[in-house]
């Protein structure tokens, strides 16, 4: 059976398979396949966005779509509460013609369905400060949103995902192994990490709430309408679990306030813009609605430097063991995106005070307390 043929035989448990029209592959996404296809029906035509789950990544996909189902009929719930549309403002589930969220076929392959959000659009990298504002909108209403949820519910997808500590642990066991006699390339590298162990246990010290996190609140995760600019939508929420807000806020910072690509070779390009780390700041406050405490928006600028530091670790760690989990293009790859990620924590560290000063004046600004 080719590929494709597996695929048409997954679609055909979620509609007829007489009904399915169009069905070919979509987007660009690292982790899970995707595809679109069109059910014909009664003189209609439904649209629906299929997805084989890589079972590499996340090891229970069952676990997954319970989450995953859980969360969006919440969200569901909360939207027609607020008179919105759910249709649109959250992804849709499609059950199995026998009732389940997902189908596994004779292969061990886990597929699902989404009725797919028309007239949207995506951008996987920051065009305009409206488009970062925006994606802070959106992630912060996410928090709103699910303020009430309990977290503890939910699965962990990827085991210690943000566990700082439990990375830095790691990466010392694979600077002290060496396997690949690749220590010593990164030596500078590997001393920036050291000097900071005590930044990978400062996040998790502090107390903060549980709260349902998105875990991965790049630009490219939220749906925009084309027309009005505005954010109507937050996908991909395979990583959704039990986690800190700030680690959602410091990762959109980590990828969206950086002045240079993720993996740029010319150092003396990238820096946090605090032009953008503003924005984002206004963002995800007026999305969060006042949810957050006290205690979590003082530590907003910690989130930031953390979740980049970690990513930059997690970099550097692969490369050290041989660039076995993020896809590499060249030689070197990940060392060079380690570099770029310790560069701005540095940079952080330098305009530390005014990061601090922009999230105290966006509080007062949104009513906040910090």
């Amino acid at each position: 059976m080719t590929k494709m043929e597996r695929v048409r035989q997954a679609a055909s448990q979620f509609v007829p398979e007489n009904s399915i029209g169009v069905l070919r592959p979509f987007g660009n996404g690292h982790i899970n396949d995707t595809y679109i296809m069109e059910a014909l029906g009664e003189g209609a035509v439904r649209t629906l966005t299929l997805q084989r789950i890589n079972h590499e990544v996340f090891k229970d996909p069952e676990q997954l779509m319970e989450n995953i189902t859980k969360v969006t009929s919440w969200l569901r719930k909360r939207i027609l509460e607020e008179g919105g549309n759910p249709k649109r403002e959250t992804l849709n589930v499609v059950n199995t013609l026998d009732g389940k969220p997902y189908y596994k076929d004779e292969d061990g392959n886990y597929f699902r369905v989404y009725d797919y959000i028309e007239n949207t659009v995506s951008y996987d990298m920051v065009r305009s400060p409206r488009d970062f504002y925006e994606s802070a909108v959106a992630f912060g209403h996410f928090q709103y949103m699910l303020a009430d949820f309990p977290a503890a519910e939910l699965h962990e997808t990827i085991p210690n995902f943000h566990n700082t500590k439990k990375r830095f642990e790691r990466f010392c066991q694979v600077v002290k192994e060496d396997k690949l006699g690749r220590a010593a390339e990164a030596a500078a590298e590997i001393r920036f990490v050291m000097e900071r162990a005590a930044l990978a246990e400062e996040l998790g010290n502090l107390g903060l709430p549980l709260r349902v996190t998105h875990n991965d609140t790049k630009l490219n995760n939220v749906l925009l309408d084309p027309e009005t600019g505005k954010a109507v939508c937050v996908v991909d929420l395979d990583t959704v679990m039990p986690g800190l807000a700030v680690n959602d806020f410091g990762d959109s910072i980590r990828f969206g306030a950086s002045t240079g690509a993720e993996d740029e070779t010319d150092l003396s390009k990238v820096e946090c813009s605090m032009e953008l780390f503003r924005v984002y700041t206004e963002g995800f406050l007026k999305g969060c609605g006042g949810r957050l405490t006290a205690e979590e928006l003082a530590a907003l600028p910690l989130g930031a430097k953390t979740m980049t530091f970690e990513c930059g670790m997690r970099f550097l760690t692969d490369y050290l063991e041989g660039d076995v989990y993020f896809k590499i293009h060249r030689e070197g790859h990940n060392l060079d995106r380690c570099r770029t990620q310790f560069k701005l924590v540095g940079d952080m560290e330098q305009k530390w005070e005014e990061m601090c000063r922009i999230v105290e004046e966006c509080a007062k600004d949104t009513g906040e307390q910090p």
